[in-house]
């Protein structure tokens, strides 16, 4: 064990898991704040006894951010959402938290701060998301000089959000929509591949100061992506194009149901606003990628199937995908 000590913010979600478990795998000791421990006690089995270290976390409480930074070598930002809730909106989890971290982190005497922000981060433009985005990238390098910032695409895996939710759909739905016409292209990591290259920024010096927009190894359309999922489910579903005017007026109501506790929008506005522009790795030079990291991504096609067998109509005993 090296001994040196990670910091993880949003370490018990989807992406943030694999990360604590690939840190642990590779020697760091790790301390994940999180707002409520005790429902990501499911961590700590993930590296040898003490290895993993929960601290309570709020963003909005700065020195609970500082108290779990004491001694830490490197930080890593994790935290993001993708709908508003409550007091959880983009301005103050993706653009004042991130300041708050990379300040605090800073001040700390952190070597390596790794801020995972998205492809299509822009704080000029008009989806909030991607602005909060943008801005929290503007924070972490105004005040962290070595940050590395990180710009994944869609992040797929088995917890993942986007796959299990249009199969869900497909489970329940005659038809499943197309955004747009489902031309808008995305460049799906598989997310082990993304934890692995955030572990690899901290262990290599060149990573500081850099960019990097991490893709697998393919391009897809959205209507392709779909496709993919219900070959694998074995269900044939209508694809129903649907206009971006339409599709804002079904994010107005996802939004409004979307407003009684515990449900989660199907689609909002201002994710619609998103699908306006490809998701895809930049061609830039100046741009980092995960080749350069010295990792061979997975495709859609070699992982899907591996937990889209409970969509299924007979699960697990279901003769063959479609």
């Amino acid at each position: 064990m090296t001994g040196k000590l990670a910091v993880v913010f949003g370490g018990s979600g989807f992406v943030g898991r694999n990360v604590v478990r690939e840190l642990a795998r590779r020697g760091w000791r790790v301390r994940v704040g999180v707002r409520r421990p005790h429902l990501a006690q499911f961590l700590r089995p993930m590296g040898a006894v003490g290895q993993i270290q929960l601290s309570q976390v709020n963003l909005r409480h700065q020195p609970s951010v500082a108290a779990a930074m004491e001694g830490a070598d490197a930080v890593i930002n994790l935290v993001g959402i993708m709908y508003q809730e409550g007091a959880q909106s983009f301005q103050s989890v993706q653009s004042a938290g991130a300041e708050i971290i990379s300040r605090l982190a800073s001040d700390a005497g952190a070597s390596n701060l790794v801020h995972v922000s998205a492809i299509g981060a822009d704080a000029e433009s008009e989806s909030l998301y991607a602005r909060t985005k943008g801005e929290g990238e503007n924070a972490a390098r105004k005040y962290f000089r070595d940050a590395t910032i990180v710009r994944p695409s869609i992040v797929f895996g088995p917890e993942d959000k986007f796959f299990n939710k249009f199969a869900t759909m497909a489970t329940m739905s005659p038809a499943l929509p197309l955004i747009g016409g489902g031309k808008t292209k995305f460049q799906p990591i598989y997310v082990d591949d993304l934890a692995d290259a955030i572990c690899a920024m901290l262990e290599t010096g060149t990573a500081k100061r850099r960019t990097y927009e991490i893709g697998g190894p393919t391009i897809y359309s959205f209507r392709k992506l779909m496709e993919l999922m219900l070959s694998e489910i074995g269900r044939q579903r209508l694809l129903a194009p649907v206009p971006f005017p339409v599709a804002s007026m079904l994010g107005m109501f996802g939004e409004i149901v979307g407003r009684a506790p515990f449900i989660e929008p199907i689609l909002t506005r201002d994710q619609v606003k998103l699908l306006k522009r490809d998701n895809v790795v930049s061609s830039s030079s100046d741009i980092g990628t995960i080749d350069e990291l010295g990792i061979d991504p997975k495709s859609v096609e070699a992982i899907l199937p591996t937990y889209m067998v409970p969509y299924r109509r007979y699960g697990q005993f279901a003769e063959e995908a479609a």
